[in-house]
């Protein structure tokens, strides 16, 4: 039996999408595929329990019997990482908990599919990072990287370095296409020459770049004002903190934005509104737009949600949902599979 374990250097390469495109490749060349995440992080509630999306999406696409305490053993939450500050956790029942459930799970698999944290260091308070849970389970570790500068390779090789033996190579995922001739003709060969194998480079793509603007008001604990798309795609978000004249100039040079600002800044909403490329408001501060705006954006079919938190809040949970790409499901799951078909070698990566 293979352990493959997904790791990334940085939040949001797109692991989940590819750890579960990879395992219904494999089962589709007749091999049981068994799938864990040892460490749930990204949460909500769920009949009373806190669980993490990603194996329970797991569970319905690789057809899985196992259960959802032992594909996710440890909920690694604020919680727990208070808890295990404070000496409330023992790293040792950790490691047993983990190594139970992978045995459980391996048990009649042939592959098995270990999903990493958001970045690879998580888990380190108990050592139980991912090149920890490497070394615990015998699995081989593929780094899964974007790329958006040469800068980024400092931080890739020192994962490399950290991760030794255990790398078996480098996808990178949604690589810009300002950076892709660049990565294809010299940092491939590059890593090459440094003994690291790269299996493939992955395109933008897309239809798996930003989110709805539902998806965003999920997150964002959100209410609509006014407008019901919520089909609406949006890929940046921009701030709206200068003068509504200054608003206009920088609004105009942009697409398939959410502008987030002040549910105070009638201006702001206003210069908004003019310009083509935004698709929704954002208000924040739990503030009620003024009836002219919220006329003016029926009339321009332009979605407004209010949130209750603040501007900079609202800003950094928006970009990091947008960065991480559409919400994970059965059909981004599909892509993926596709781009990993076209651009990597799947043959090698699952040896």
């Amino acid at each position: 039996m293979n352990t493959l374990l997904l790791a990334s250097t940085q939040e949001s390469t797109g692991k989940t999408a590819v750890a579960l495109a990879l395992g219904q490749l494999a089962r589709a060349d007749d091999r049981a595929v068994g799938y864990m995440k040892p460490k749930g992080t990204r949460l909500q509630s769920n009949v009373g329990k806190t669980l993490d999306a990603d194996p329970m999406l797991a569970r319905e696409l690789l057809d899985l019997d196992a259960e959802m305490h032992e594909m996710e053993p440890i909920v690694y939450s604020t919680t727990f990482i208070e808890g295990a500050i404070r000496g409330q956790e023992d790293p040792e029942e950790l490691r047993d908990r983990i190594e139970e459930s992978y045995r459980d799970i391996a048990a009649d698999a042939d592959l098995m599919i270990i999903e990493g944290s958001g970045v690879y260091t998580t888990g380190g308070i108990v050592d139980l990072a991912d090149d920890d849970i490497a070394e615990l389970v015998d699995a081989g570790v593929l780094l899964l990287e974007r790329l958006d500068s040469v800068g980024d390779l400092d931080r890739i090789l020192g994962a490399v370095d950290r991760l030794g033996d255990r790398i078996e190579g480098i996808v990178f995922n949604a690589v810009p296409d300002s950076m892709y001739d660049l990565v294809e003709s010299d940092i491939v060969p590059y890593l090459e020459t440094r003994g690291v194998p790269v299996y493939g480079v992955i395109p933008h793509n897309r239809n798996l770049a930003g989110v709805t603007l539902s998806d965003l008001t999920d997150e964002l604990g959100g209410q609509v004002l006014t407008g019901e798309n919520g089909d609406v795609f949006v890929e940046r978000v921009l701030v709206g903190a200068m003068s509504g004249e200054s608003a206009l100039s920088h609004f105009r040079r942009t697409k398939d934005a959410a502008v987030i600002t002040g549910g105070d800044r009638a201006d702001i909403q206003r210069a908004a509104l003019e310009a083509p490329g935004v698709k929704a408001l954002i208000l924040t501060g739990g503030f009620d737009a003024p009836g002219a705006v919220l006329g003016k954006a029926a009339e321009r079919d332009v979605p407004v949600v209010k949130v209750q938190s603040d501007t900079l809040a609202t800003v950094e949970r928006a970009e990091e949902l947008i960065r991480g790409g559409r919400v994970r499901d059965a059909r981004t799951v599909e892509q993926m599979r596709q781009l990993l078909h076209d651009h990597v070698d799947v043959d090698a990566v699952l040896r």
